[in-house]
């Protein structure tokens, strides 16, 4: 096995390899040199666009024929974006063809779309009259203008992403002329650079550093704030390189046809040559070179592998590698060296399990964990925790960098990128096996993954749609996570109806079955999963849905056979659409309860004729009916109505008025006044005639009649009507009820007149009567005519003067001892 080093080349003080990762990579037909590649970051895919051809082979499987493409580039978590000439975009977020599509407007279509830079989560676009439209967010694409630049022509251009930029938003350096601009939001700033024009303008990741190709073959590098020039680099080549790019944040690459030239700090470049055009794929830890036969990853070496593998290295991880290299000899010197590192063995260890992580030679990636663990064991104390994960991280890079997978990150970008979106990843590259293998090996969720795999299965699978969905179900069943409304949703895409109909059924959330459902148009079943949840809010967003796209007639046909929803519509309708509410009594046939909505309008009437006319439409709706509730709220009906007419007569007629032209009553009005409250009123205003036919009309008992008419006297205080009742030898409610009534409104006299016509009282009953009145004497009388003594002497004790004194004489004819 060769050594790591044996693909390590000094740069300056820093030392840079370069891992063959991948051979035969494209077909050797395939002219690489004409066409455009771009990469994904963190290792990602590839996309090949032609540059000659209009339709364009921008993915494997992927024809294009929608016009001229200007841009192409991948976001971080790996979609495709395709940008024409006329600002038309295209954003692949699978790599199964399935797009998003926007448009850049500011112009786009009328000057055209030059070139396009981009970054993890959004592009710039630069027109043909040097406007620059950013789109910061591919989730949810606002296409914004970038303050104007100068319209001369511009040589190169480069940008730096928001997130680290000074001004927090993307910024746009643009060579023109002899000079650099920077373009944000606000401004176009001239930097002032007289070195130009500049044929390559690259930012590295993390905007640290800025190069700058000059036109007489130099590399500049400055500082990301611009504020100081780093190195420059000649390269004596009179050619412009076809492209430039960070390796990583440490070097600079420029590309010509088959030569590379790799530039580090000051001004140090070493130089690689190939058989065939290449191709420059930066990251943000090196750059990956492709050509028709191999693809390689050039990076600078880490710091951990320069420690265990530089030639001649005596650090304690050098050691400790070659002592487990003589355990495995069955030296005796392996114990020697160990304990000549004793001192720095745990740093030991620590280098060498982090050397390992770096390390994409499984031979040595071994070698330095067998290193590590046997360094530990000789430790007493000492945590496995680092070991283990590394042990865990390998395994996956290591299957994820087979060929036949093709994803071959580095340490850093699986660290950066995160094991969920290297699932992610595969899953969207249906390695579903290999992202379910890893999800269980580091204990992550699986939902997506299988969630994927049914979608993939109802899109692209000719088996029958039964066999699909009981395939589907039985693998997923007591999978945690899954959303069957997902998979439903691809299977209506795909126009497969009755297939995403099937799979909802196995969704147990109402909230995300329903939705779908209604796109579908199973209106029914929608509504009927609604009233399954029991969630009102749910059932009113499918019966808003039902109002709004079916006819009347048709939307209470649907409801009449669901209590709940009719309930519903019902409760909701009372309050905010009545005339929905008619039209659902009548359909229905339900006379009573229309009748009753039509009676509580009539009610809440102000004008009385429409009172009238709501009454008489109540009416009308149970003329036909047998229902013996029904005929009983008929007559009803029909009574309030005679009511409201007599009481419109007696408004006309009776009420005292104000003098102004069409004057209203000053008095009490008698609209709305019940058949008792209406005889009230007209027998305290004087009217007994007009009253007793209220009575006779409405058929109101002698005994409810003489209570309200008793009641109307004593309140308009006709004392003398009063007196004249007590000249009758009876009267319907007895005459208590009288005395009570006149005696509570304070005329003692007139209430006084009652006290002998309540024969039916007892004696002491009466007496009390007389007292109430102030009449003791009448009282004294009353006990001595029953000749009760105890009584007589009560009532003695109450009077004064010439009372006490009659009452007395009264006790004197009394025997003694007699009650």
């Amino acid at each position: 096995m060769s050594k790591p080093t044996a693909n390590w080349e000094k740069v300056g003080d820093k030392f840079y390899r370069k891992v063959q990762l991948y051979t035969a990579v494209f077909d050797q037909d395939l002219e690489l040199e004409n066409y455009n590649v771009v990469g994904a970051p963190y290792s990602g895919a590839v996309a090949a666009q032609s540059r000659e051809e209009l339709t364009e082979r921008v993915t494997d499987g992927l024809q294009w024929d929608k016009g001229t493409i200007k841009g192409l580039g991948w976001s971080e978590d790996e979609k495709l974006l395709v940008v024409t000439s006329d600002g038309t975009v295209r954003c692949y977020y699978d790599l199964q063809g399935d797009f998003i599509p926007f448009t850049l407007g500011h112009g786009a279509d009328e000057h055209g779309v030059v070139s396009c830079k981009f970054y993890g989560t959004g592009f710039v676009a630069l027109l043909g009259n040097n406007h620059l439209i950013s789109v910061t967010s591919y989730a949810e694409p606002r296409p914004k203008l970038l303050a104007i630049p100068p319209t001369e022509p511009v040589v190169s251009w480069g940008i730096i992403p928001p997130a680290y930029s000074l001004s927090r938003s993307v910024e746009v350096i643009l060579a023109i002329g002899a000079t650099l601009y920077v373009v944000d939001a606000t401004e176009a700033e001239d930097r002032n650079f007289d070195a130009g024009p500049f044929r390559h303008i690259s930012v590295s990741p993390r905007a640290e550093f800025l190069a700058f190709y000059t036109d007489d073959g130099k590399v500049w590098v400055v500082s990301g704030d611009w504020s100081e020039k780093l190195s420059e680099y000649d390269s004596r080549v009179k050619t412009v390189p076809k492209d430039m790019q960070w390796c990583g944040s440490n070097a600079v690459a420029l590309a010509w046809e088959d030569e590379v030239h790799l530039i580090g700090p000051r001004s140090v470049a070493t130089k690689f040559y190939y058989d065939t055009w290449v191709h420059l794929l930066p990251d943000i830890d090196g750059i990956r070179l492709l050509t028709n036969d191999v693809c390689e990853f050039i990076q600078k070496v880490p710091d951990e592998a320069v420690e265990v593998f530089r030639l001649g290295s005596d650090s304690p991880a050098a050691n400790l590698l070659e002592a487990s290299s003589l355990l495995d000899q069955k030296s005796p010197k392996a114990d020697d060296l160990i304990q000549l590192i004793r001192p720095s063995l745990a740093e030991a260890v620590d280098t060498c399990i982090k050397a390992a992580a770096h390390e994409y030679n499984i031979h040595w990636q071994k070698s330095l964990l067998k290193a590590a663990s046997y360094g530990k064991s000789v430790l007493d104390l000492y945590s496995s925790d680092d070991f283990v994960d590394t042990c865990d991280t390998l395994r996956v890079l290591n299957a994820v960098r087979f060929y036949e997978v093709g994803l071959p990150l580095s340490y850093d970008q699986y660290r950066r990128m995160t094991p969920e979106k290297l699932i992610e990843r595969l899953t969207n590259r249906n390695e579903y096996l290999l992202a379910l293998r890893i999800a269980d090996y580091l204990h992550l969720p699986a939902s997506q993954i299988h969630g994927h795999w049914a979608q993939q299965k109802v899109r692209v699978s000719s088996d029958p749609e039964e066999e699909i969905c009981s395939l589907i179900v039985k693998k997923l069943h007591g999978k945690p996570g899954v959303s069957f409304e997902e998979i439903a949703r691809a299977a209506y895409d795909e126009g497969r109806v009755r297939l995403a109909t099937e799979l909802l059924n196995y969704e147990p959330r109402a909230g995300k079955q329903v939705p779908l459902l209604l796109n579908m148009k199973e209106d029914t079943i929608a509504l009927d999963k609604a009233i399954e949840s029991g969630d009102t809010d749910l059932i009113y967003h499918v019966l808003l849905h039902l109002r709004k796209k079916l006819p009347l007639a048709s939307f209470f046909r649907v409801i009449n056979t669901r209590p709940v929803a009719t309930a519903l519509v019902e409760s909701s309708a009372w309050d905010q659409d009545r005339e929905l509410l008619k039209d659902l009594y009548y359909q229905d046939d339900r006379r009573l309860d229309g009748s009753n909505l039509l009676l509580s309008e009539a009610l809440a009437q102000t004008d009385l004729h429409a009172s009238l006319d709501k009454l008489k439409v109540a009416s009308k709706y149970l003329q036909d009916s047998r229902d013996s509730a029904a005929v009983f709220q008929r007559q009803a009906i029909d009574e309030a109505a005679k009511l409201l007419r007599l009481q419109e007569q007696f408004e006309k007629d009776l009420g005292p008025r104000d003098p102004t032209p069409g004057g209203t009553l000053t008095g009490q009005s008698f609209i709305g006044l019940s058949a008792n409250e209406t005889i009230f009123q007209l027998i305290r205003q004087g009217h007994y005639k007009r009253a007793q036919k209220i009575q006779s009309e409405f058929k109101i008992t002698d005994k409810s009649y003489t209570y309200i008419r008793l009641r109307a006297l004593v309140a308009a205080r006709h004392w003398i009507e009063l007196e004249e009742f007590a000249k009758q030898k009876k009267s319907p409610i007895g005459w208590e009820p009288f005395f009570n009534e006149i005696l509570a409104a304070g005329n003692t006299r007139v209430a006084s007149v009652f006290i002998p016509k309540c024969t039916n009282l007892a004696v002491a009953e009466r007496v009390d009567m007389w007292a109430k009145c102030g009449l003791l004497v009448k009282a004294g009388e009353e006990a001595f005519k029953a000749k009760d003594r105890p009584l007589l002497e009560e009532v003695r004790s109450k009077a004064g003067g010439s009372a006490a004194v009659e009452i007395e004489r009264f006790l004197g004819m009394l025997p003694q001892g007699k009650r």
